[in-house]
């Protein structure tokens, strides 16, 4: 007969059996904002009151004069990139470890990723990498905020304003993060914004654009339309969901950061185990994924057991992303010397997806019980799966 205080994985009693929560949770502002949608015939419409009104609350909440709405996060970027006339050609700077759909949007303009290295503590694109990469072909640097982190935006944006080279700063893991004293996806010449299904801020899909430079917000809204509708739009309906959601983020990053702070607090005794990708107090970030530097050795167990045992214990751990540079043909791209902590982030990120950070303490305590659980049978893992070790 198993022992229930197992691991899942080895037979035992998952520690959260109603597995992770789903996203969106239900929100009743939400809803009202749907009903009153629906009921006043604002959702069939091709210009209603809800898309305007949402742009004008984007850019109030961020502090600029422009924002655009679109169909998805990935369009806003490359509505940035064709805003600051990137062509077949020009070269775009990124980091090495960044969402693939930005290496393949710089490729649809028939452009060239060039791919720098990250920062060895946070895993977010180096500053001290740019100049290294830039030529008379860079037309542009794309930096985006990754599973907590923040890219060092004063840096970026000083070291490209000398050689000219314009900045997209995608937030759409960071809605409402402070970035050294500005709004994230405002330092930039561009900021882009994500409101896919397991967002921060969701309408199941759509994205969003921030301008200060008039000229750049005129060139993206021409480009996002065919006379006088926007081909790629977000529906009235989707920012209606969005509206409320915008107004409660402030509260519910502050709660996601507090939460996250009590995690890290209960994870304090073994350290070396997890390491987010911050170096500061989360108050002020906001946390679509909260990413870590996992080491398997430290933890007895590799990084893609680990996740298969937290997710088993009901934990919503993941893998991160693929590396640009791994697996790819090198005439896709020009890296900028070995990329070695882009390497490190490849091999051993891990996310523990968000839901979870906007409930309660006590679901906070379920994932340092499942850490820690997994972590205190490390080693029946290595007697009775020894294949997952490879």
């Amino acid at each position: 007969m198993s022992d229930p205080s197992l691991p899942a994985l080895l037979g035992g009693s998952p520690v959260r059996p109603e597995w992770p929560p789903a996203w969106p949770l239900p929100d009743p502002d939400v809803q009202a904002a749907l009903t009153v949608a629906i009921a006043s015939g604002a959702w069939g419409q091709y210009h209603g009151e809800h898309v305007c009104a949402l742009e004008a609350e984007l850019a109030a909440f961020h502090g600029v004069p422009h924002a655009i709405t679109c169909a998805s996060g990935t369009l806003a970027v490359e509505a940035a990139l064709r805003a600051l006339r990137v062509n077949a050609g020009d070269e775009v700077v990124m980091a090495a470890y960044e969402y693939e759909s930005n290496f393949l949007t710089v490729h649809a303009l028939g452009a060239k990723p060039i791919l720098i290295d990250v920062h060895p503590d946070t895993w977010q694109l180096d500053p001290s990498q740019l100049e290294a990469a830039f030529t008379p072909q860079t037309k542009a640097v794309i930096c985006s905020h990754l599973h907590g982190g923040l890219v060092p935006m004063r840096e970026v944006v000083t070291l490209a304003r000398k050689h000219n080279i314009g900045v997209i700063e995608d937030a759409a893991q960071a809605p409402g993060a402070m970035v050294e004293g500005k709004a994230a996806g405002t330092w930039g010449d561009v900021g882009t914004l994500s409101f896919g299904g397991s967002k921060l801020l969701t309408a199941g899909r759509g994205g969003a654009l921030l301008f200060s430079d008039p000229q750049l917000h005129q060139r993206a809204k021409l480009w996002l339309h065919r006379g006088l509708q926007q081909w790629a739009p977000l529906s009235e309906l989707q920012a209606a969901a969005l509206r409320p959601q915008l107004r409660k983020l402030p509260d519910m990053n502050a709660k996601r950061a507090e939460n996250v702070r009590e995690l890290l607090t209960q994870l304090q005794s073994n350290p070396q185990w997890l390491q987010p990708l911050f170096r500061s107090d989360p108050n002020g970030l906001a946390f679509y994924k909260l990413g870590f530097q996992f080491n398997p050795t430290a933890f007895g167990l590799t990084r893609e057991l680990f996740v298969k045992a937290m997710r088993a214990e009901g934990i919503a751990f993941d893998v991160g992303f693929k590396a640009l540079h791994v697996g790819r043909s090198p005439s896709r791209f020009r890296a900028v010397g070995e990329l070695p902590n882009a390497t490190a982030a490849h091999e051993r990120c891990v996310m523990l997806h968000h839901p979870v950070l906007s409930l309660s303490r006590a679901d906070i305590q379920q994932v340092a019980d499942a850490i820690a659980k997994v972590y205190r049978y490390r080693d029946m893992f290595a007697e009775r799966a020894p294949s997952d070790r490879s």
